[in-house]
């Protein structure tokens, strides 16, 4: 006599019974998907800016730069802009262009030197000209644009913006002052940034 479904009883499956193999391979993955989750979420927290420059650097190399964040790590915070000596006896320049100022507003720099000047802006594209050298850098917001100089004779050199940037783009000027290799020794960092060249 053939045998109807209704008079076979359910057997329980071993991965539902209490302690089966399946009810606790359900709480290990239960356990990895929350591990996971805080984990991002910690990370997405404490993280942001390290998380965004280094994904941005492997990305776009080391001449982009987050316009948003410059000032606060890396090559253009505060303490590092102006000129610097280098080992091999040059010196590099770093600036930050923004409506409606050049930071450092003035720079001093040694004649006969090669200098490196590394410039970017926080803001919208201006262009630092540099009267009497002919050289003209245009600094865009999220890339670091560098040019060569050197300046053979000592002297003042103004800097003014000739891109237009704003209302207030007619007062963004710069200067920079070249002195002798051995006054520009004597300075401090501070004075090589606030144009006390005398």
């Amino acid at each position: 006599m053939p045998v109807s479904n209704s008079t076979i009883s359910a057997a329980t499956r071993p991965e539902e019974r209490p302690g089966g193999t399946g009810s606790s391979a359900r709480r290990v993955i239960r356990v990895i998907l929350v591990s996971l989750t805080l984990t991002c979420v910690w990370l997405t927290v404490r993280f942001p800016y390290e998380a965004e420059s280094g994904l941005e650097y492997l990305l776009s190399g080391p001449n982009r730069i987050n316009p948003q964040t410059l000032h606060l790590r890396g090559e253009f915070v505060e303490s590092n802009l102006g000129p610097a000596e280098e080992p091999g006896g040059g010196v590099t320049v770093r600036m930050i262009a923004e409506q409606y100022l050049f930071v450092p507003q003035c720079v001093v720099v040694p004649t006969g030197v090669p200098l490196r000047v590394r410039i970017t802006s926080a803001d919208v594209v201006h262009k630092l000209t540099v009267s009497d050298a002919g050289d003209e850098v245009k600094a865009v917001p999220g890339y670091v644009v560098e040019t060569h100089l050197r300046f053979e004779r000592a002297g003042e050199y103004p800097m003014p913006c000739h891109e237009f940037c704003g209302p207030g783009h007619y007062a963004m000027r710069s200067k920079l002052i070249a002195v002798p290799p051995e006054q520009f020794r004597n300075l401090s960092q501070q004075a090589r940034m606030n144009c006390v060249s005398r």
